[in-house]
């Protein structure tokens, strides 16, 4: 067996999507050849917690966690937030109007701690990591950002050891879609972007979570990049038969500014007061966090009686929350890099034979895999007429007892055959 050593910020009992990426490659990399430790922190500033995840660790492998400062308790107390209170993506609900000292936390994350408030924990983890990796051999490290902080440790122990090394892109760095709203000096944006093309240049490869993502490094002359994207675990999943007795829409997953669908809410307000038998049945369920401009939108279209706002659910109880329903919501955020957005929850919807409502780009990596799988429709942003028109095919079709699918070629993207490829690149990089 070969040693692979992989930094993550994100790992159980940790929750959220961030998390079940490398949980789920070291869950198969040992059938492989390849034996992962994971380095993560003791004390972790995490957006859920979820104790089911622990069950897919498996039970020989080295987790090594050590303290890191974070300065989040700081930005809580000025806020005026309860410190067990959890952080939304870069200290920002956007749609809502920000106090002094909210705009005034968000300058400071922005222009002092770059790439990130965990940029402290560099330093201490070179410095041990560089001592472990003297006394414990790996041929390889894996590094997974965001946070971005994580790639430069990756960066530091390459230059030390000469171990190989790869980036694992999951979102992009200075293309991320809050970027542009982190009120970044000039000098801070010049600094992120020195950063991330020096990760970029030194890694032995980049992995990337979606084909977009890979033509945008390489249309920077990035060339030893590969995509590997994000799956389902055919071992887990095991679909409930019996549905919601209500036509049940459901969206897994946070829903930030970026990603509130406008035209979808309009749609659905459209079709209620068009078709008095869909007023009595629909159910619309929306589980994680939620911005405030997404509950201003169901507000001014008079859905409050049809929306249920519900906090994150663990992992495990999500499978048959999905199978159960009667339509899965894809809500891709409208932002520069929309077309390579491929999510963790986009795989479990296919794994859950349910049809899938898309909203983003119809040219993107999404719209692609649902059209071939044959499992749903991606509309844009602004088609308010064909959203309005699927969904009342949709409602006939569920009050026909016919809503079904049955998903084409998704076999490639099971958590195994994923980190096979995984496998299979770490071979061709470690000689």
């Amino acid at each position: 067996m070969r040693r692979v050593l992989i930094i993550t910020y994100y790992w159980p009992p940790s929750g959220g999507s961030a998390v079940l990426r490398w949980l789920k490659f070291t869950k198969y990399l040992g059938g492989f050849g390849w034996e992962p430790a994971i380095y993560t922190p003791l004390n972790p500033e995490p957006q859920e917690i979820d104790e089911s995840m622990n069950s897919d660790i498996p039970p020989n492998i080295r987790v090594i966690k050590k303290r890191i400062f974070e300065p989040y308790s700081i930005y809580k107390f000025i806020t005026g937030k309860k410190q067990d209170e959890r952080l939304g993506v870069a200290l920002m609900d956007q749609g809502k109007k920000k106090s002094f000292m909210n705009r005034l936390s968000i300058w400071i994350r922005s222009n002092l701690f770059i790439p990130d408030p965990r940029v402290f924990w560099v330093k201490p983890s070179v410095r041990f990591l560089s001592d472990y990796l003297k006394k414990h051999p790996f041929e390889a490290i894996i590094t997974t950002g965001p946070p971005h902080s994580m790639h430069l440790i990756g960066l530091e122990l390459k230059t030390k050891t000469g171990i190989r090394w790869i980036a694992d892109f999951r979102d992009p760095w200075t293309k991320i879609d809050f970027y542009a709203q982190l009120s970044l000096t000039e000098r801070s944006d010049q600094r992120h972007r020195y950063l991330e093309k020096k990760v970029l240049n030194n890694a032995d490869h980049i992995i990337t979570v979606s084909p977009g993502m890979t033509e945008e490094f390489r249309a920077t002359g990035i060339n030893n990049v590969t995509t590997i994207t994000n799956g389902y675990d055919s071992e887990t999943i095991h679909p409930n038969s019996s549905s919601d007795r209500l036509f049940t829409l459901v969206h897994l997953g946070s829903m930030p500014k970026t990603r509130n669908p406008g035209n979808f809410w309009k749609a659905v307000a459209d079709l209620i007061n068009d078709r008095s038998d869909l007023k009595e049945s629909i159910k619309i369920r929306l589980i994680g966090k939620i911005d405030f401009e997404v509950k201003q939108s169901i507000k001014v279209n008079q859905l409050d009686d049809f929306v249920s706002l519900e906090p994150y659910i663990p992992h495990a109880e999500t499978l048959n929350v999905l199978a159960s329903a009667s339509v899965l919501l894809l809500f891709i955020n409208n932002s520069e890099n929309a077309k390579g957005i491929l999510t963790n929850k986009f795989f479990e919807y296919l794994s859950a034979k349910r049809p899938v409502i898309g909203i983003g780009p119809t040219d993107g990596d999404a719209a692609y895999i649902l059209n071939e799988a044959e499992a749903g429709r991606m509309f844009e942003y602004d088609d308010h007429s064909g959203l309005k028109s699927y969904l009342s095919e949709l409602f006939d079709l569920y009050s026909q007892n016919l809503l079904n699918v049955e998903p084409r070629n998704i076999e490639k993207y099971s958590r195994r055959n994923l980190a096979m490829q995984l496998s299979e690149l770490l071979n061709s990089i470690v000689k």
